[in-house]
């Protein structure tokens, strides 16, 4: 039985806008929306220990160039 390709990924990393307060957030939608036209895909959040959101994490399949994720 042949074996399946293995999808390899790379992620990235982005820190959601924030107010002069830092209390708020501002609303991320143009940043996800240009993520998400370049392939991107949120897949989850990392949060600070007191609550909110300090990185938003996506991924996307690897194009097979270099490998350092860049475009």
């Amino acid at each position: 039985m042949p074996s399946s390709p293995v999808t390899t990924w790379e992620y990235e990393t982005v820190r959601p806008p924030r107010e002069a307060t830092m209390e708020e957030a501002d609303d991320p939608k143009d940043v996800l929306n240009d993520l998400g036209s370049d392939g991107w895909e949120l897949v989850d959040t990392i949060d600070y220990t007191g609550g909110g959101t300090k990185y938003l994490v996506f991924k996307r399949p690897a194009s097979g160039g270099d490998g350092d994720g860049d475009e």
